[in-house]
């Protein structure tokens, strides 16, 4: 289908790009220090402004913002992260099921403290992995607890029936810290405790876990259960705004999104969600998508990750690669194609160095229209920027409806 007005549409989305002033950088952010021509262009020829992606009182989740990024209003449909992943999976979850996320994570146990030294076992491999999940099915599986492999240390729990008043945390919050208290929280639920003693025993001596320390690399000693949810109730992208579109990621948890927003999930291969990602392969997919679609939505998750780990030269690397290799030839090639474009570059939070987790503020958002005529912004795309547009846009609505035009 093509847009009535013939238009493309194209989102590109640098999870997590935004941090805090840094002195190491002479008090610029990660953003505003990196090399990114390809979106200054954007920012200084097009629109440029603040969204709020994350509404008061919800978590500064890539769930919840990136919900809003596709135009949804999260309180009205908002239910967990773990459902959206369970969505990209393939898993069908019944009306009384709950999804949790499970990290495959690397602790230090002291006596009866528990640490949390890594929330990504080191960003292990999926087929590691997928070894250790299915593992974990046959010796901690039962009829209410089923494990499902994901990508890298991202996997799902789903448990049948209610848990109980279990309030979990994220593991990438913790980094470096201890996690005793919310360990108990597992461990006073009794089915629970006894999944995660048999886990820890079977992770503690397996072959993938002793190859990884001997190559001095973090084990997946342990998993983590957090982003619970019962299954959502959305509208599509169609039937809200009247486009159809594509969503290009390497996280399930975008692709379960985009599942239940109705967009084509396009898979590419070598994509990893991390800085040895297959940009090349997510543009030219981009590129190709465009000539069915209205609308198509990239995510890359590099930049998030780098600022979960606290690495500055992660993120300034993860940043430029977003620009250069995912920005730059996608804004080219649509130059190129003679489509009329509106293309939006974005971030659905911060991810600041200085905490190694996401933050509430609103988010830069630059907006560039193809067709003759446009005054631009003339600034640069970065957070002080964005500030210095002085315009912000309330929700997900807003923002969808301006990278449409309607608004």
């Amino acid at each position: 289908m093509q847009s009535s007005n013939g238009m493309k549409y194209i989102i590109l989305v640098g999870d997590g790009m935004g941090d805090l002033p840094i002195a190491e950088l002479g008090g610029k952010t990660p953003l505003a220090y990196a090399k990114t021509p390809a979106m200054d262009r954007i920012a200084c020829d097009g629109e440029l402004c603040l969204v709020r992606t994350v509404p008061e009182g919800f978590p500064p989740g890539s769930d919840v913002a990136n919900l809003s990024l596709l135009g949804y209003l999260p309180h009205e449909c908002y239910s967990g992260r773990a459902p959206l992943e369970a969505a990209s999976l393939g898993v069908a979850l019944a009306p009384d099921d709950i999804a949790f996320r499970c990290n495959l994570v690397t602790l230090r146990f002291e006596e009866d403290r528990v640490f949390m030294e890594d929330y990504s076992s080191g960003h292990i491999s999926s087929p590691e992995a997928r070894i250790l999940i299915e593992g974990l099915e046959t010796v901690a599986g039962t009829s209410r607890l089923r494990f499902y492999p994901g990508v890298s240390y991202r996997h799902l729990l789903v448990h049948s029936g209610e848990v109980g008043p279990l309030v979990t945390v994220p593991p990438h919050d913790y980094t470096g810290r201890e996690v005793t208290e919310f360990w108990q929280r597992y461990n006073s639920i009794p089915h629970l405790q006894e999944a995660l003693a048999k886990a820890v025993a079977y992770l503690s001596d397996h072959p993938v876990n002793r190859d990884r320390q001997a190559q001095q690399r973090n084990p997946a000693n342990g998993i983590w259960l957090w982003g619970e949810g019962k299954a959502p109730s959305m509208p599509t992208i169609r039937e809200q705004f009247g486009v159809d579109g594509a969503l290009i990621s390497a996280v399930d948890l975008l692709k379960g999104i985009g599942v239940y927003a109705g967009l084509e999930i396009i898979e590419v291969e070598g994509a990893t969600g991390y800085l040895d990602t297959n940009y090349a392969g997510k543009a030219t997919a981009a590129i190709e998508a465009l000539k069915t679609k209205d609308l198509v939505f990239v995510h890359v998750e590099a930049p998030d990750e780098a600022g979960h780990q606290g690495s500055l030269p992660d993120k300034l690397q993860a940043i430029e690669d977003f620009d250069g290799k995912i920005v730059k030839p996608i804004f080219e090639a649509l130059t190129a194609s003679g489509y009329d474009f509106r293309l939006a570059v974005a971030m659905d939070h911060f991810t600041p160095l200085a905490v190694r987790t996401h933050s509430v503020d609103p988010v830069p958002v630059a907006i560039y229209d193809s067709r003759a005529g446009q005054s631009g912004s003339g600034l640069s795309y970065d957070e002080q920027s964005a500030i210095l547009s002085g315009e912000l846009l309330v929700d997900g609505v807003q923002f969808f409806n301006r990278v449409l035009g309607r608004a």
